[in-house]
């Protein structure tokens, strides 16, 4: 989709800060989940800590990306495309702060198990994870790009994830009832493996967004297809 080229050059400097912001909250939302996982596989509590630690940053830029995004609208009252690209980054945000909680819950759970005895059974987040932060770091490539095929990718792999969520619970779930032992430890388990399934489901939300900021349509719980149907009309 081209563009008109601003003519206040402070305007377009408005715009590229809040992007970049929203990007640097999206980084840092990425690393407190990659280091509550990582705390937890790794027995390590300073990393979950540190997932604990930084959400109030993100929460921060959170805060900020709204503040820029209200001053953009009524200093300059953009429209067409600059107005889908302040609402877009607002939103993207509001999802970013939402994987960024699902990351602090998680460590807060790990933290739990690390009291625990070690099972094997750990490492069958480890798969989960991975999906959920490529899903997460795919959704703010196509953010940063325009990539409108890459949001649109994300609905197949979050089902994807799903499938898998839906797996490893049923695995955690037989567990508990031959090994009461270690009951709490898969308790928290499953609440970890339901927080990243929510993270793919954010991640698609910001791909949501992706394609309302660059074709002005509007997906949300219908998906790909209503794009479809509008090119066909």
């Amino acid at each position: 989709m081209s563009e008109i080229p601003h003519t206040l050059s402070d305007y377009e400097e408005a715009l590229k800060n809040t992007k970049s912001s929203v990007l640097t909250m999206g980084s840092i939302a990425s690393e407190n989940l990659a280091n509550a996982i990582k705390g937890l596989l790794e027995r390590n509590e300073d990393l979950c800590n540190d997932a604990i630690a930084e959400d109030e940053e993100v929460n921060a830029y959170e805060r900020s990306i709204d503040k820029e995004g209200m001053e953009i609208l009524m200093r300059f009252n953009p429209v067409a495309t600059d107005l889908r690209a302040v609402v877009g980054a607002m939103k993207i945000s509001t999802n970013l702060e939402r994987i960024a909680d699902q990351a602090e819950n998680i460590a807060r759970r790990a933290r739990k198990i690390l009291k625990k005895n070690e099972i094997d059974e750990v490492r069958l987040i480890e798969p989960v994870f991975k999906m959920a932060a490529e899903l997460v770091e795919d959704s703010l490539r196509s953010f940063s790009e325009g990539d409108v095929e890459l949001a649109l990718g994300l609905y197949d792999r979050d089902s994807k994830l799903d499938k898998l969520h839906r797996q490893v619970m049923k695995t955690f779930t037989k567990a508990m009832e031959s090994d009461s032992e270690n009951l709490r430890i898969y308790l928290n388990l499953i609440f970890i493996v339901r927080c990243l399934e929510r993270v793919g489901d954010h991640a698609v939300n910001i791909g949501e967004d992706v394609v309302y900021l660059y074709e002005a349509a509007d997906i949300r719980h219908i998906g790909p297809s209503a794009l479809e149907a509008d090119e066909e009309e």
